[in-house]
């Protein structure tokens, strides 16, 4: 796991670069055909003095767009765009080879809107393997997941006509319950399913918590059943790499077959920066033929897409390099660990992956005035929670952290009194 640092001069040199092999609305060239342009120069005025210093900005106002999967090497109509389009490619050759240790070309991938839709792109690609390799029919295709695992995947199974099937975890672990996987599993095969895409969490979006990928592997292989594993790192994708160097999560390990990890999370990119990872061999699923009109045609949901938003991913993992990265999310857990300790001296239970920054402490602990205070998350709002969760994020200061503790310890002392 290992990449250069660069110089802010550097990337900015790069960023330039690859905007000049771009086509410019604004050039010489005679673009008639392409249903794109600029941003609005009323606004978003291109000699605003800042720009030549600011290469993201740069790349929003020029609005490049990145439609299509660009790892393929099919060439796609917005070749146009061919500047930009390279600093994705190495983006995803980044991330899937240095942080997830895959071979060398091995994967495909894209930046999609943000991790439902990488997650129900990963769907959609295994929902189409399964019918077209194996001559599944819809209502035998089931999508297995954890109670705890995010939103998406029933949104996803709703839309793909999908069979859910939701695992119970323990309580106090989080871990799927071996006993529940059977029993639903069993029931599942029974009721006509003979396909299962299965979701691996990379840390669940309310307690942190990290799903065994081998046992969900070798379970559905002793099964002896048709499956396929997607991993849910839209959390936990740019920070639990960094802080486990035992982790199962990697290209290596032949259960891992896509992977989602969202940049606006742990990176801080903007809003809109997804990252979808899959081997070689089944983005091919989900070409669109009928987009004639783009040589090499459209393999995603989102369609068009921003070239900006992708460039601001390469930037933020270039500035820090591999190892300016690590120490950022050592950091987080540090800060993360340290509550912990508090928390523990207080005899307040909570969950936490020692190797993430979320700490889910148990509602009982503390008001809802204090919760709401320091704006914590609940695990409902629709009944009386039972989880407040905390999200170490670069914002959170010493200062806020000991504000909250020593509150929090006030009320422990009125309960106790």
């Amino acid at each position: 796991m290992y990449w250069k640092k660069l110089s802010h001069e550097e990337i900015k040199n790069t960023v330039f670069k690859a905007l000049g092999e771009n086509l410019d609305y604004r050039g010489e060239r005679p673009i008639l055909g392409i249903p794109g342009t600029y941003l609005d120069t009323t606004e978003f005025y291109p000699d605003a003095p800042f720009l030549q210093d600011a290469p993201y900005m740069s790349a929003m106002v020029r609005n490049p767009n990145h439609i299509g999967v660009h790892t393929l090497s099919e060439k796609s109509v917005l070749e146009v765009f061919e500047g930009t389009q390279k600093i994705e490619r190495d983006l995803i050759k980044l991330v899937a080879e240095e942080i997830f240790h895959g071979e060398q070309d091995t994967q495909d991938g894209y930046v999609a809107t943000g991790g439902t839709e990488a997650n129900i792109q990963a769907m959609w690609i295994y929902r189409n393997f399964f019918m077209k390799d194996k001559g599944a029919r819809l209502g035998e295709i089931g999508l297995v997941y954890s109670e705890d695992s995010h939103y998406s995947m029933p949104k996803g199974a709703n839309i793909l006509n999908l069979q859910n099937i939701i695992l119970q975890v323990d309580p106090e672990t989080r871990q799927i319950l071996k006993s529940s996987l059977n029993e639903k599993i069993k029931a599942a095969r029974e009721e006509g399913i003979k396909y299962f895409i299965v979701i691996a969490n990379l840390s669940t979006t309310m307690f942190g918590s990290v799903d065994d990928i081998d046992l969900l592997g070798d379970y559905f292989s002793d099964q002896n059943v048709d499956f396929k594993i997607h991993v849910d790192a839209a959390y936990g994708g740019f920070i639990y790499p960094f802080t486990n160097p035992t982790s199962r999560y990697t290209f290596q390990n032949p259960y891992m077959n896509s992977i989602t990890a969202d940049g606006h999370k742990m990176l801080q990119t903007p809003y809109g920066t997804g990252l979808f990872l899959i081997r070689k061999g089944f983005i091919e699923y989900v070409k669109t033929d009928e987009a004639q009109y783009i040589p090499g045609k459209d393999f995603t949901i989102s369609g068009s897409r921003s070239g900006a938003n992708a460039i601001s991913m390469w930037m933020i993992l270039k500035i820090h390099g591999s190892e300016g990265w690590k120490y950022k999310m050592e950091t987080l857990c540090d800060k993360t660990e340290r509550i912990c300790k508090k928390l523990e001296k207080m005899d307040v239970e909570y969950f936490r992956n020692p190797y993430n920054n979320i700490i889910a402490i148990k509602a009982k602990y503390m008001s809802r005035e204090l919760a709401e205070k320091y704006y914590l998350v609940a695990n409902t709002y629709e009944f009386e929670p039972e989880w407040y969760k905390i999200v170490v994020m670069p914002h959170v200061k010493r200062g806020t952290i000991d504000s909250f503790l020593i509150e929090l310890a006030g009320e422990q002392k009125q309960v106790k009194a």
